[in-house]
């Protein structure tokens, strides 16, 4: 059997990159390569040889224009050294064939604003949504917990009916563009991800439990097909119990909650794509 491999870009100010590599290693990936963004401009890396591609969190061309805009820019415009193909191309490709993108923090921000979540329709390069400044009109690192929708197509929640994840972020309030896109997601039940009360009952709007203000209590989004996902909180900062706030306090899992999406990943990845 082929190996599984996953991908997971770096630079231009990205910073989670070596722990999404270790979570996607803990999950069960055969193979992990982190790349330079220039390896893919030049041509060095093509997204063809993998089946899991990582866009991590951090503060991508210094969220200048906004979050994650710069970068959406590059990779829509920007064509392969050598090769007359646009760096987009080889996104669409990967998404055509079946394969897996998980963007978490700035990596979401990057894919709403390339336009490929919600992906209705098989709409992959049209932005119908956003993620801009939290309500509170400051920076937030805390720790939320966020309601699993078990209706969701999403293949990185399945199994799960609750996570505790942290969040650290200055612009992660959802938006939609109309009534009609939000009543889509609805609907489509898309949004694998809300924030939630403690006990995971219900979505809230509740400031601090709600760090940004996201319309529809939004912290994670896929699209039709459950393979492409973005969330704001990180869950490759919760792979280990050492890894939680209160873990000198509790008797915890030896495995993080955040372990679980890299799993279902692997797992997808070896069962459908090798």
């Amino acid at each position: 059997m082929a190996k599984t491999r996953a991908l997971v870009i770096t630079g231009n100010g990205t910073n989670c990159e070596t722990e999404a590599a270790h979570a996607c290693r803990l999950g069960g990936f055969d193979e992990v390569v982190i790349a330079h963004i220039c390896e893919i401009l030049s041509g060095e890396i093509v997204l063809d040889d993998f089946h899991f591609l990582n866009l991590t969190g951090g503060f991508l061309d210094g969220d200048d224009l906004g979050s994650a805009k710069a970068q959406a820019n590059r990779l829509q415009y920007a064509v392969v050294a050598g090769t007359g193909e646009k760096v987009v191309e080889q996104f669409i490709r990967f998404m055509s064939d079946g394969k897996l993108i998980l963007g978490v923090c700035n990596g979401f921000q990057l894919m709403v604003k390339m336009g490929m979540l919600p992906g209705m329709d098989g709409e992959y390069l049209n932005q119908t949504v956003t993620l801009t400044h939290n309500d509170c009109g400051r920076f937030q690192d805390r720790w939320c917990w966020l309601k699993v929708d078990p209706a969701s197509p999403s293949i990185y929640t399945k199994g799960l009916q609750g996570l505790y994840l942290p969040v650290r972020h200055g612009e992660g309030k959802f938006v939609c563009d109309s009534p009609a896109t939000a009543e889509r997601i609805r609907v489509e039940k898309l949004a694998a991800l809300t924030y939630a009360t403690s006990d995971y009952a219900a979505s809230t709007m509740e400031f601090p439990l709600n760090p940004n203000g996201s319309q529809d209590a939004i912290a994670g989004l896929c699209d039709p097909t459950g393979r492409i996902m973005g969330l704001m909180p990180h869950p490759e900062a919760f792979v280990h119990y050492t890894q939680h706030p209160r873990w000198t306090r509790e008797s915890l899992p030896e495995k993080g909650e955040g372990l679980t999406l890299f799993r279902n990943a692997a797992e997808y990845a070896r069962k459908n794509l090798c």
